[in-house]
């Protein structure tokens, strides 16, 4: 039997990846059962749309390795010390019949993909009869495609934040580079740091969780997703002792200032306003100039918005600014990055504060760690798999939901799928009339298989799911 020595061996144990109930579910179908179709969707919440991320990532992890009898042994013996029935006979099957290789059949909106709230983007169904109860079962595990997808969401609505501001004061060329991930240790657990990671690098090119540089590698073919720059933290600049502040700066000029490079430097060990004015804007200001760097100076303590707005107006007084084609000053030689608070209220804030100041978001860029990363949940955007029809006896039935407690939570009935004319979208039952008359109408099928009994069928790249994003 397989040992279960670490989290590889119990993330490859799919027959246990699920909630206890649900291992007795297989005995609460009606007589007859033979498939079970589920839908996953977001139902709202914070925004008004998804970015779709992250199942891949999860079917190449968890779906695509076979099934054991081994693991259908140990199984076995977890559950019934667990004191919950277990299918065995149905995971024996899966294993004598399948090749261990699941038997579903998983439709998904292409990865990067922005839906609106309130429409499938996954759909599952059993395609062995002896199966019906496997759909369902699973729903533990896909389900988790929430936090990617939610991450992804939060990310891009920064983005459309930054790059308003970008469009009206500045270059949004430099749009890819605003937004950087501070959340590496700020997550659960080391992937958590990967899917959220990614799923930032769906939007942004900037970060320091070099997790998610592995995940885009492995799952998305992406030899390198994101950048970082040479940055000191208040250890490097303490160690030096307070006496010692401007050798802690001159050596981070030493050390990595290059004509064209990007340094940054967290300046708030002490006094924020003493360094800016009278160290990086007076001891050191013409070794700034001459190393042909960009220094970024980071604020990382007070209000972020008066502190921004007061550190980049002293660096003008230092080091000048230029007016651009809008209208706006640009800073010579140095920017500002925030990485304290940061928030999409208080990335509003900032950029708001900087434009009335007549200063260009080019000046400025964010570093977001738990906000970004940790504080979602699945009920952030409202993320739900429940099944939507079954066929018993031969015959397909609706299977929803609709209490009377909370009509918000009806689920969809039948079978379905996600059709788009132009940049609408409408849920439809394969089934039904709306389906036809979508078609009639010039609408197309967004959802694709992407595996089926076992198989993975589409592996998309990373630079498709971010062109699919940037729309």
């Amino acid at each position: 039997m397989n040992p279960l020595n670490s989290f590889g061996d119990i993330a490859r144990l799919l027959v246990l990846n699920t909630d206890s109930y649900k291992a007795s579910h297989w005995l609460q179908y009606p007589p007859q059962t033979t498939t079970v179709f589920s839908y996953i969707e977001a139902r709202g919440g914070t925004l008004p749309y998804t970015v779709f991320f992250g199942l891949q990532a999860l079917l190449k992890e968890y779906f695509s390795k076979a099934v054991t009898a081994d693991d259908v042994v140990l199984a076995g013996e977890i559950c019934a010390a667990h004191g919950v029935p277990f299918n065995r006979e149905g995971w024996q099957h899966i294993v004598d019949a399948q090749g261990g290789r699941l038997p579903v059949r998983i439709r998904a909106v292409p990865e990067g993909t922005v839906v609106p709230v309130g429409h499938a983007l996954v759909t599952v169904e059993n395609t062995d009869p002896a199966c019906w109860w496997l759909t369902s079962f699973l729903e533990t595990a896909l389900l988790r495609v929430w936090y990617p997808t939610t991450v992804a969401s939060h990310s891009q609505a920064t983005r459309r934040l930054i790059a308003d501001a970008l469009a009206r004061t500045g270059d949004p060329a430099g749009l890819s580079f605003k937004l950087h991930d501070f959340g590496a240790r700020g997550v659960s657990s080391l992937e958590s740091a990967m899917l959220g990671g990614m799923a930032h690098l769906v939007n942004f090119q900037g970060t320091d969780t070099m997790t998610a540089l592995l995940g885009a590698r492995a799952y998305y073919g992406e030899p390198m997703a994101g950048f970082s720059i040479p940055a000191a933290e208040h250890s490097t600049i303490t160690a030096w002792g307070r006496d010692g502040e401007l050798d802690a700066y001159r050596n981070m000029l030493r050390q990595f200032a290059r004509p064209g490079a990007v340094l940054a430097v967290v300046s708030d060990s002490y006094d924020l306003d003493l360094a800016v004015s009278r160290l990086w804007g007076g001891a050191l200001r013409e070794a700034v100039i001459a190393s042909g760097a960009t220094v970024v100076i980071r604020p990382d303590s007070g209000d972020p918005t008066s502190v921004v707005l007061r550190t980049v107006r002293a660096l003008d007084a230092s080091f000048g600014s230029d007016m651009n084609a809008k209208g706006y000053r640009v800073l010579r030689h140095v920017r500002v990055i925030q990485g304290d608070g940061i928030t999409r209220e208080s990335i509003a804030s900032i950029l708001g504060a900087l434009e009335s100041a007549g200063y260009s978001a080019d000046n400025i860029a964010f570093g977001q760690g738990g906000a970004l990363l940790q504080q979602v949940n699945r009920d952030t955007l409202g993320f739900a798999m429940k099944a939507s029809a079954a066929k018993v006896g031969g015959h397909w039935r609706d299977v929803f939901k609709a209490p009377v407690t909370d009509p918000a939570k009806r689920s969809k009935a039948g079978r379905l799928t996600l059709m788009r004319r132009g940049e609408a979208f409408a849920t439809v039952r394969l089934d039904g009339p709306g389906y036809q008359q979508a078609l009639a109408d010039g609408a197309t099928e967004v959802m694709r298989t992407v595996f089926e009994n076992g198989r993975l069928l589409v592996d998309d790249s990373f630079a498709a799911i971010r062109a699919r994003a940037a729309g």
